[in-house]
């Protein structure tokens, strides 16, 4: 993804922000979006939803620049999560925009700790075998910021123990499909657990869908 400038992002973060509640990923106030910026203000500047404020009661003026050293514009403070975003998008430069939702099959995995093995082969989607599930620490610390940077290394998601999911994506659209697409893994993983221990697709198998989304969805002359 390019960068782009707060003014032109203002409204699709918005409407992001929307669509995750109306696919049942966050209710009321919990969770949070953010896109990365250019680097016109200072290096590692974004645009995140503010603190406390339903995405319904929100305008696009409401979202918040936020610069690195976490000082922002206007009158509204960013999601308590800033660090979060602020971390993955310096870790992972290919990290577009973030988005982290309470979404209630990925938190009730998430209150169990534990990682989601390969009971599917989409789990590749997310860059590997597993999705991790990260360990606990407070909301809005430097602490949970750590935590899920360790556990997305290699991946677009997480789980947050206790807490919730992230995910990153290339843009705005790409994060939020992922995230949907993660919230369905989560269900489908619960569901299957209710019928006993899934069978897991063995290291090579999930070797070789790793290798076929290197390609997956990219026009033929990208292929290589």
């Amino acid at each position: 993804m390019k960068p782009q400038g707060a003014d032109a992002l203002r409204v699709p973060l918005l409407q992001t922000a929307r669509a995750m509640t109306a696919a049942g990923l966050n209710v009321g106030t919990a969770g949070n979006a953010s896109v990365r910026l250019s680097d016109v203000l200072q290096a590692g500047a974004l645009l995140i939803t503010p603190s406390g404020l339903a995405a319904e009661r929100c305008t696009a003026q409401d979202m918040v620049v936020l610069r690195a050293d976490g000082s922002f514009d206007g009158s509204l403070a960013p999601s308590s999560e800033w660090q979060l975003h602020r971390d993955i998008y310096a870790a992972f430069p290919d990290a577009g925009a973030i988005l982290h939702a309470h979404a209630p099959f990925a938190t009730a995995l998430a209150c169990q700790r534990g990682d989601i093995p390969p009971f599917h082969y989409m789990i590749a989607r997310f860059g590997g075998s597993t999705i991790r599930c990260a360990r606990y620490a407070t909301f809005g610390t430097q602490a949970l910021s750590d935590a899920a940077v360790a556990a997305m290394q290699g991946r677009r998601a997480c789980l947050l123990a206790n807490h919730g999911m992230v995910v990153h994506g290339r843009d705005l659209d790409h994060a939020l499909a992922l995230a949907i697409e993660f919230e369905t893994l989560c269900a489908q993983y619960w569901r299957t657990c209710q019928l006993g221990a899934p069978v897991l697709l063995s290291e090579e198998e999930m070797a070789d869908v790793i290798e076929r989304f290197r390609w997956y969805g990219k026009p033929k002359r990208e292929r290589g």
